[in-house]
């Protein structure tokens, strides 16, 4: 893992991500090569900008359809069928654009022909990727330092293959008279020092998940072992590293205290709502007309208010008045406060729709015009919920240490919550956002909520 504006990103989705970019520019190239067998120099002029366009117009589409996400279980068949429609975007998008600026536009016999050259050569290096990214020759190998619950934590939560891309378990240690919850055939029995045990099974890293580290942590052989270049991490780094979330069972305020991140500033709120304005000025124009046909649909269906006000909790726990479209029947909460179900029949039909393509979200727009919520950020939760989940789960409150926003990194990592377990789960997800918010971050959240939306996850 390279860590990338405080952002895990696997080496092997950068590699991925790279030479994707380096496919799809010179697939421009290419192509104009192959329709002109002698181009000009003032030809080669105009692909050198035409190229690094649709290097950047693809690489995006790519992106919002989830392709670089850092573990994708879709299969082959389901790779494919993403690549196919970020192509079909992106060919939507380079049409647009020639259209608006005529100046850009290549030739039908260049553009069909990078296109076919784009669509080849990034199927060709998905295919290698998957037969590579599994290799376990090529991954880190890990020992972990511990038997107790807090290792077994690992094979209950990292069981897919997909989420042990990148490393490898070599076994675990057991620790003075630490009780076993593992299957024996996962230890490493053993009478030699922690770094003998990294040089036999040429370990690149130890992670430390001993269940109780007062009693007999082997600080001079772990010691040892830093300083001789293996790397020596605690368990709830690795899981942050490797699954994008903080684990609220490993969580301790003395960890939030020493850790890196949690940052707050000036340059930061700045940058952050800069970012804001521009996003969502970019959005409010171009969903616009989606808007108004929303406003419309929902008169029509039963005559009663489109938009629809509801105290959520902010940033500092000030409370705001989020904007949505309204989704249910006018008496949807006569009973009080309630989570959305599935399938839940208070929706009306055309709230069905905007919920599942999260239309009914854009009027949160104006909110974040006001400042009142960003555009990235944990979800605005309601005050009756708050209190109840602060009291019931550990650290809940510090998601509100920043803005909340339209969209977050636990929305796209996680699927709709509806009970307190779900809160609980996208929680960690959160609280990883606030630790280590960057624009960086922001952006890729940005992006893959394009994939939520047209794949429909967690809508309800």
């Amino acid at each position: 893992m390279i860590r990338l504006f405080k952002h895990y990103i696997p080496k092997s989705l950068i590699v991925l991500s790279a030479s994707e970019a380096l496919i799809f520019i010179a697939s421009v190239h290419l192509g104009g090569s192959i329709r002109f067998s002698d181009p000009s120099s003032e030809l080669a002029g105009n692909l050198t900008f035409s190229s690094v366009l649709f290097g950047i117009v693809m690489f995006s589409c790519m992106t919002s359809m989830g392709l670089y996400q850092r573990y994708l279980r879709d299969g082959r068949r389901g790779m494919f069928l993403r690549i196919a429609i970020a192509f079909s975007l992106g060919f939507v998008a380079m049409t647009l654009l020639f259209y608006l600026f005529p100046e850009i536009i290549l030739g039908r016999g260049i553009f069909g022909l990078t296109w076919m050259l784009a669509f080849v050569g990034v199927l060709i290096a998905r295919l290698v990727y998957v037969k590579i990214v599994n290799r376990d020759d090529l991954k880190r190998r890990v020992i972990v330092a511990g038997v107790g619950k807090k290792a077994a934590l690992i094979e209950q939560l990292l069981k897919r293959r997909a989420d042990r891309r990148g490393f490898k378990i070599v076994g675990y240690v057991p620790i003075n008279d630490e009780k076993v919850h593992l299957d024996q055939s996962l230890l490493i029995q053993h009478n030699m020092t922690f770094f003998q045990l990294c040089e036999m099974h040429d370990a690149d890293e130890i992670v430390v998940a001993i269940t109780d580290r007062r009693k007999g942590m082997p600080v001079e052989e772990l010691l040892d072992c830093k300083m001789s270049g293996i790397e020596v991490v605690d368990l709830q780094t690795f899981f942050e590293r490797q699954t994008g979330r903080i684990l609220l069972d490993l969580l301790h305020p003395s960890w939030l205290i020493f850790s890196d991140g949690f940052a707050q500033g000036l340059v930061r709120d700045i940058t952050k709502r800069a970012f804001d304005l521009l996003a969502s000025s970019m959005l409010l124009f171009i969903t616009f007309p989606v808007m108004f046909a929303a406003m419309i649909a929902i008169y029509l269906e039963d005559k009663g208010p489109v938009f629809y006000k509801q105290v959520r909790v902010g940033k500092n726990w000030r409370l705001v008045q989020v904007i949505k479209f309204r989704s249910m029947r006018v008496d949807a909460e006569k009973a009080g406060a309630q989570f959305a179900q599935k399938d839940d029949d208070r929706v009306t039909n055309t709230g069905k729709f905007i919920r599942k393509t999260r239309i009914d979200e854009l009027p949160q727009l104006f909110n974040v015009f006001k400042g009142e919520m960003s555009f990235v950020g944990p979800r605005p939760e309601r005050p009756e919920f708050v209190e109840n989940f602060s009291e019931s789960i550990p650290f809940y409150a510090e998601r509100h240490r920043v803005k909340p926003g339209i969209t977050g990194w636990a929305q796209i990592m996680y699927p709709y919550g509806s009970d307190e377990k779900d809160t609980i789960e996208k929680l960690q997800y959160d609280l990883y956002y606030v630790k280590n918010y960057s624009l960086f971050l922001d952006l890729t959240v940005l992006f893959q909520t394009a994939e939520v939306i047209l794949w429909g996850k967690g809508a309800r």
